[in-house]
């Protein structure tokens, strides 16, 4: 009887592609994949470690599944990702309970490490943390049959004091634009019609491999493979955004007027300790040309408070940038001191109990500005993805180009019975905090 295999992934999107990859591998040598762990003999947790929560919920999670060697049918318990790549002689120390460990950069090995973890050899392959995507490999993607995330570059090189991808991921390495291509038709010939380009960061892609920004030409080649209907670009570093990448959003009808735009936080102190580009004023003029160039775009931002040295005067100045910006949406994190980065070793670290009190501070004054935005939308008519039906509702559930899978909000489609997977006209009757209703037409 074949051994069975579950994946069990966390964090980002980023980290579901590997994941999705793992899987391929691993039903490629012949194993059996299954959804949940409590059915299978091999369980794989792909981690996640960019800040305290994350760690806390993968070491969690490794110690629940574990559980299943006494309750279930677990024989071995492999960790992967960006935890195992920055910690793995602590793992391998302090939880006995792991079968083998796999790093960032040789998840390509996965199958090797399960027949050895299920020899009992308790293998440990960490090496550098680069990957390389534009090797012909199996991928078994996770997400619904009309929607997937391709990467496009992996690593960083820009060096924010806060952040710990570099130490985990490497230095930033783009892909070639006709390997991406061909994942995409691949995907594309599965049904899918929606892909989400991601990178830590997106708007760089290109300049290590090409020597000048590609982001532009690789948008429009992605768009003219068969099949794919929206194109959605994630993590655009604000440094980078060109104007030509703008006008290539405005003039490409396939592209999603989407701008997912990472900005930290509005004061220019704080950038700096941040090692943030540019400053507040660079931030509004980017965001005025978007929004000139396209009134209907969406703009998400995510936003850190409780920095080390934030001050109740800067966190005030940065819901009043909230406030005048309108975002139509909105991430906010607290500040995590995370061992090895610049700003851990900064003076004037801010209370746990404050970060939180303003993070959800500032979540209440973007309650009242989504409403305001949202608002915006009633009357339009926009095309939806349709994803669900809700039967205790009677109504079709969707996204339309101005939302993201899974962080963003939801269209409530009555009055037609479109099909699971398609793109539907539909005109805004109602909004809510931050998802919308309406009825289809033709």
């Amino acid at each position: 009887m074949r051994e069975k295999v579950s994946v069990v992934t966390l964090g980002c999107d980023k980290n579901l592609v590997d994941s999705e990859i793992m899987s391929g591998l691993v039903l490629e040598r012949g194993y059996e994949l299954v959804d949940r762990p409590e059915d299978a003999t091999v369980v794989i947790v792909n981690t996640c470690g960019f800040i305290d929560a994350a760690k806390e919920e993968s070491v969690n999670t490794i110690l629940e599944l574990a559980e299943l060697k006494e309750t279930g049918r677990l024989k071995a318990l492999i960790v992967s990702g960006c935890l195992t790549q920055r910690y793995k002689e602590e793992l391998m120390k302090e939880m006995p309970e792991i079968d083998g460990i796999v790093g960032t950069g040789d998840f390509h090995h996965i199958a090797d490490i399960v027949a050895d973890a299920l020899g009992g050899k308790k293998p440990v392959r960490v090496g550098h943390p680069a990957f390389d995507y534009d090797q012909a490999l199996p991928r078994r993607v996770m997400t619904p049959r009309y929607t997937a995330y391709v990467k496009i570059a992996e690593g960083c090189d820009n060096a924010c004091t806060f952040c710990s991808i570099p130490l985990m991921r490497g230095k930033f390495r783009s892909r070639s634009i006709e390997s991406i291509v061909r994942e995409v038709e691949s995907l594309a010939a599965q049904g899918v019609k929606e892909i989400c380009l991601i990178a830590q960061d997106s708007t760089n892609y290109g300049t290590d491999l090409y020597g000048t920004f590609k982001l532009p030409e690789l948008l429009n080649r992605v768009s003219e493979v068969e099949g794919i209907a929206w194109v959605r670009l994630h993590y655009a570093y604000p440094g980078f955004f060109t104007d030509e990448l703008i006008e290539t959003f405005a003039s490409n009808p396939k592209i999603c007027n989407y701008f997912d735009i990472p900005l930290q936080h509005s004061e220019d102190l704080i950038l700096k300790r941040m090692r943030r580009p540019g400053r507040q004023r660079d931030a509004r003029e980017l965001i005025a040309k978007i929004r000139a160039r396209m009134p209907d775009a969406a703009i998400r931002t995510s936003l850190i408070v409780g920095f080390p040295g934030e001050t109740e005067e800067d966190f005030e100045r940065l819901c009043d940038f909230v406030r005048e910006m309108k975002f139509d949406r909105l991430g906010v994190f607290t500040y995590s001191k995370e061992e090895d980065t610049p700003a851990a070793r900064l003076p004037d670290h801010v209370p746990d109990d404050v970060k939180e009190y303003r993070a959800a501070a500032l979540m209440e004054v973007q309650r009242e500005v989504s409403k305001e935005t949202a608002a915006k939308r009633i009357g339009q008519v926009i095309d939806v993805l349709v994803e669900r039906y809700d039967g205790r509702s009677d109504v079709y559930v969707g996204r339309s180009p101005y939302d993201a899978p899974e962080v963003d909000g939801e269209v409530f489609i009555t009055g037609c019975r479109p099909e699971i997977g398609s793109i539907q006209r539909v005109r805004i009757t109602h909004a809510f905090e931050f998802d919308l209703s309406g009825e289809g037409v033709v």
